[in-house]
């Protein structure tokens, strides 16, 4: 069975491991994004979509900012300190020409609050069964403004559009453009930004498809991919009982 009868599973909320994944997802519902493309049927009733996924492995930190912090330090070191706040199918701005103009958005991003008007942002993009699948270009009308933020990023080698463009790299390619188009943005209110590509160790599609995105790169500090392994196994990241019961959904056993 892959579905949930999309009632039941919306009152009982039987899609999500812990109350703490239950919260944030019905704390998103509650607060929409304008021009969201947040599917109600994928999150509360389908049990194989790497949205619920998302809340599941990310859920605990939504409302403990301490906890959320202290994850952040250890997944990611490098970060600036500061106050994080956890968000899910979050964009800044979909559809504004001032950062990418469609309606990109990480599966969750952890903004950090750096002091006087001034953030950092780690964005997610989670996977699980999913394959990385080749794309069609995009239109004419787009284009130019992604070439545009990954000339001036100066992150990409010079074969980099042979490589991306129509092919399996191309949506990993928009979600990294995303985080760069807000490090570039005019307001210049992100000084710091990661996109981070987090999919199952035995995908061995997402293990080619991060391998092969790399090499386009010129040694990035923008981006990162993680298997959800590494990050479940990352110490005072995850907390014991959600490691345990999302390993035995999730992974199996170990």
């Amino acid at each position: 069975m892959r579905h949930l009868e999309l009632g039941f599973a919306k009152e009982m909320g039987a899609n999500f491991l812990t109350p703490a994944a239950l919260a944030a997802a019905r704390r998103r519902i509650a607060n929409p994004e304008r021009h969201e493309m947040l599917s109600a049927n994928r999150l509360w009733a389908d049990l194989l979509s790497s949205m619920p996924l998302c809340f599941n492995l990310f859920g605990d930190l939504d409302a403990d900012p301490e906890h959320a912090a202290r994850a952040v330090r250890a997944w990611w070191p490098d970060a600036p300190a500061g106050a994080v706040t956890t968000r899910f199918e979050h964009s800044p701005g979909r559809r504004d020409a001032s950062l990418l103009g469609n309606r990109s958005a990480f599966d969750v991003a952890f903004d950090l609050d750096l002091g006087g008007g001034t953030r950092a942002v780690v964005g997610v993009e989670t996977k699980d069964h999913e394959h990385a699948l080749r794309e069609g270009t995009p239109r004419e009308a787009v284009i130019g403004r992604y070439r545009e933020i990954t000339a001036r990023s100066g992150e990409f080698v010079d074969e980099w559009e042979a490589a991306v463009i129509g092919t399996d790299l191309q949506q990993i390619w928009l979600d990294h453009l995303l985080a760069l188009a807000m490090l570039q943005h005019p307001s210049r209110q992100w000084s710091w930004v990661r996109f981070v590509l987090v999919y199952p160790a035995e995908n061995p599609s997402l293990v080619r498809a991060a391998a092969n995105y790399r090499r386009v790169l010129r040694g990035s500090q923008t981006f990162e991919a993680w298997t959800i392994e590494e990050l479940l196994a990352t110490p005072l990241a995850v907390a014991p009982a959600t490691r345990a019961t999302f390993q035995e959904r999730y992974l199996g056993p170990t």
